[in-house]
């Protein structure tokens, strides 16, 4: 009898730990580092773990921002409009997306945490990032691509690609 004990709590164990990357089905783009998707049967915020995008319309955070940065909110919101654009680029509604979590699966708001993966098993968090769209915004616990995030953005800054580029200063 309790020969088939151990085995059926190794299965136990195992499909616990599969359902850490999760399969969700894209439902819209909020903005560059914010989106929605359809995730056990239930549409679900999704916060892209590890990163910050500027933020496409004007709100609190966007004026924190530009005080911060000491740059015009105009040219900050159409930095966030550029990172929207760029992620919409790479993903589309219905996409089979994978995600990823960390120690802390949702945030304050509610929303999910998450480390998404294209179909091509690329992570997007770290695309984005490659590609000068963001910049790494680690929010502990949650840390475990945070070198590999850095390393993402400074590979940008050093190539002057996306919103690192010369037209990000003017």
């Amino acid at each position: 009898m309790y020969k088939y004990f151990i085995p059926i709590i190794l299965v136990f164990f195992i499909s616990c730990s599969v359902s850490d990357n999760d399969l969700a089905k894209l439902v819209r783009i909020i903005d560059g580092d914010t989106i929605v998707v359809k995730h056990r049967n239930e549409e679900q915020r999704v916060r892209l773990i590890g990163i910050d995008t500027p933020e496409s319309r004007i709100n609190t955070k966007l004026k924190k921002d530009a005080l911060r940065s000491n740059k015009d909110i105009q040219v900050l919101k159409e930095l966030g409009k550029a990172a929207t654009l760029y992620v919409k680029s790479k993903i589309k509604k219905g996409d089979l997306l994978r995600l990823e979590f960390d120690v802390k699966r949702k945030d304050h708001y509610g929303r999910l945490l998450a480390y998404v993966y294209l179909p091509n098993n690329k992570m997007l968090n770290e695309i984005i990032l490659l590609d000068g769209y963001g910049q790494v915004y680690t929010v502990p616990p949650n840390v475990k691509y945070q070198a590999r995030l850095l390393k993402a953005e400074r590979y940008a800054k050093t190539n002057n690609k996306g919103l690192w580029s010369s037209f990000s200063e003017n």
